[in-house]
């Protein structure tokens, strides 16, 4: 069974995957400097976000291979137990077991349950859709499937984390839609809303937020407001990250100034630049070419992905496939248009590239049940 397995691993997003890692791992550790310090084992290299990446890339490739060959039907039975467990992590944040950093509530146990909830919940959306395919387009399964997204999503803005929680809102979103949604819901959500989108733009235009505020924090106002009238020469405080970004990636020009070379990395003026900003130190080292690089082996694992849930033996794989889509798409989209200034800052780090013990262990976990999908065949007449 291995054996024919193998047959149809796809060595191809592997190595685009394994790609996109090491171009991150190259970038993190021009990031945190590398080259100034004293590598061997010291404390100060051995604890640096560079070696932590490593290490965790390592540990993620056994992830990887663990959820590719583990049959995801296998997986797929234990979907209420995962959203059990999922829902019991989020709560632990919030409790006093919860590590606060920057004011925020988001590690526990030395990880992050905001990145392992994308996982749980692609694979419960996705048993739930093909559960109920035969009533998937009734209001009440709707309904049902929205309240427990809704759950883990409040849980995660509670701690704050906007942008975590909207990944989980993609997933749901890309799912349903591939689960055969008819076109009447898709109507009834355009007509809400639409008129929705325009109210809160003419409360962004007019500068007094009040819809906004309903629900958005004041630093999250402050970053919609200081986006909405960016100025490359701005000193306003609140663009000082997304002002700096945005001028690294366009000192890089075409070829960039080299690994080590780039002055805006190199001297701090960009915050995070290992994890959310991580964009921003290839633009400036690697150049238009490096950003075009990036986006070409995203675009390529994202399609790779839709081919092989296109070919899919069953709605289930299919729609974890899709799942997974939807949340490479929300977060490289996300990333790129912070660090490019078309976007507030939302703490959105790129699939792959980003510093991250966590993420990149969800990430290529993810990569494996996409391959796991692709290995699956039908079964022969003759088999048992």
């Amino acid at each position: 069974m291995l054996k024919k397995k193998l047959i149809y691993f796809d060595y191809l997003l592997v190595v685009m995957v394994f790609c996109m890692a090491i171009i991150g791992i190259t970038a993190i550790g021009s990031a945190n400097r590398i080259n100034t310090l004293e590598i061997g084992f010291n404390e100060q290299f051995l604890s640096s976000e560079f070696v932590n990446q490593i290490i965790w890339f390592i540990i993620s490739i056994f992830g990887m291979f663990l959820a590719a060959f583990i049959d995801y039907k296998f997986i797929a039975k234990f979907y209420i137990p995962i959203y059990i467990i999922n829902l019991i992590l989020l709560l632990l944040v919030l409790s006093p077991l919860g590590k606060s950093i920057n004011n925020v509530k988001r590690w526990i146990f030395g990880i992050q349950p905001s990145e392992f909830c994308k996982i749980f919940m692609i694979i419960f959306i996705a048993v739930f859709i093909e559960k109920n395919k035969d009533t998937i387009n009734e209001f009440k399964t709707l309904a049902i499937l929205a309240l427990l997204t809704l759950l883990p999503v409040a849980l995660i803005k509670a701690q704050p984390s906007l942008s975590a929680s909207l990944v989980i809102i993609a997933i749901l979103a890309f799912q349903v839609f591939a689960g055969n949604l008819n076109f009447k819901y898709i109507k009834v959500i355009l007509i809400i809303l639409v008129p929705i989108l325009v109210i809160l733009a003419i409360d962004i235009i007019s500068g007094k937020y009040f819809f906004l505020g309903l629900f958005l924090k004041d630093y999250q106002i402050d970053r919609i407001s200081s986006i909405v009238s960016f100025d490359l020469n701005t000193k306003d405080s609140s663009l000082y990250q997304t002002k700096n970004s945005a001028w690294a990636i366009g000192s890089g020009q075409l070829m960039g100034k080299g690994l080590f070379n780039g002055s805006m990395n190199q001297l701090n003026y960009i915050p995070y630049s290992h994890n959310d900003f991580i964009f921003a130190v290839i633009g400036e080292e690697f150049g238009f070419i490096g950003c075009c690089i990036v986006i070409f082996l995203s675009l390529a694992i994202i399609a790779k992905c839709l081919i092989i849930a296109n070919k899919a033996v069953d709605t289930l794989g299919m729609l974890i496939v899709v799942g997974v889509v939807g949340m490479l798409v929300f977060q490289i989209f996300v990333n790129i248009g912070v660090a490019s200034s078309l976007l507030p800052n939302t703490g959105m780090p790129f699939p792959f590239l980003s510093a991250g013990g966590s993420s990149m262990l969800i990430n290529m976990s993810c990569i494996g049940l996409v391959l796991n999908v692709g290995m699956t065949r039908p079964k022969n007449l003759f088999e048992k």
